[in-house]
């Protein structure tokens, strides 16, 4: 699996490095504020499936490259404006002091813009996918990648988030939990297989891609909230406990961690069930599941 994660992780930092302009170009304290997020050694999780659905469905990963990366640029987008002080108000990313932390809130919230703009502009431009894909697959991918990352997707989440903070004893905080990590980052991690799928031709199989992503989505996130209780900071680049000090709705704060723990391992048994009608072609699916659940950072 390493090997093969690796391999894909490497396509999408060449093309992200291509496609994202250099430090240099005007204006450049910009650039260098976007280029230091981008590159800030993410794990790539989102791009890298976007190229895997791709094959699954029976495409090549090439046909994903850009949507796989204007995703990873609207992922990083969000990292940036979640650390400002008026939302999660964090110093610390990837083992690095945070965006702003470097360069200042204005300017970070401008590289999150610029991201955010230029996601769209590398999806959306035809020349850059190889040929045989079809414009209107484009044309579906790009929607899909909009609706998940907007207000019905990730930013609605992150509103959700910040106004349940201190509340996680309140009667709906239950279901407010759930809708949270559904919207911020299950959404997300749905809409890169979709995505993927779609430009390579695949509309059959994104029913099934798509529910297994929001399995895996959500298991991440129980899994990130439990790190963010007992993690290791060295590991994970950033400090811990944070999320208890603001008092974020977590799974662990409404059910402990063992009980999360058990929720992350039941989300990716469904997810394992879901993935059966595609059997081999989903392999590395399976290991990325497992990988889930026993990561450390």
């Amino acid at each position: 699996m390493k090997a093969y994660w690796e391999a894909k992780r490497a396509l999408v930092e060449k093309y992200l490095d291509l496609w994202v302009p250099s430090e240099e170009t005007p204006p450049s304290r910009l650039h260098q504020a976007v280029r230091y997020s981008l590159f800030a050694g993410g794990k790539r999780i989102r791009p890298v499936l976007a190229l895997v659905a791709a094959e699954v469905v029976g495409g090549e990963d090439v046909q994903a490259l850009p949507v796989a990366c204007g995703i990873e640029m609207i992922h990083t987008y969000s990292l940036i404006h979640d650390d400002l002080p008026a939302m999660d108000d964090d110093d610390f990313r990837r083992g690095k002091p945070t965006c702003h932390r470097i360069f200042g809130e204005a300017l970070a919230i401008l590289a999150g813009d610029a991201l955010l703009t230029m996601a769209f502009q590398v999806m959306g431009d035809l020349s850059l996918y190889p040929p045989g894909v079809e414009p209107i697959r484009v044309l579906k991918a790009v929607k899909e990648v909009a609706l998940a990352a907007g207000p019905l997707g990730m930013v609605g989440g992150q509103v959700v988030d910040l106004e349940m903070e201190g509340k996680a004893h309140q009667r709906e905080a239950e279901e407010a939990l759930e809708w949270i990590h559904t919207h911020k980052t299950a959404r997300m991690i749905e809409v890169s297989l979709k995505a993927g799928a779609l430009v390579a031709g695949g509309e059959g199989e994104v029913d099934v891609l798509e529910a297994y992503g929001r399995c895996i989505g959500l298991a991440f996130q129980v899994v990130d909230d439990i790190l963010g209780c007992q993690g290791d900071r060295e590991k994970l680049g950033k400090p811990v406990g944070r999320d208890v000090e603001r008092g974020k709705l977590t799974y662990p704060a409404l059910y402990g961690i063992d009980a999360s723990l058990k929720r992350a391992r039941d989300l990716v048994e469904e997810a394992f069930d879901l993935l059966r009608p595609l059997g081999e072609r989903a392999w590395f699916l399976r290991e990325l599941g497992r990988y889930v659940v026993e990561r450390d950072r």
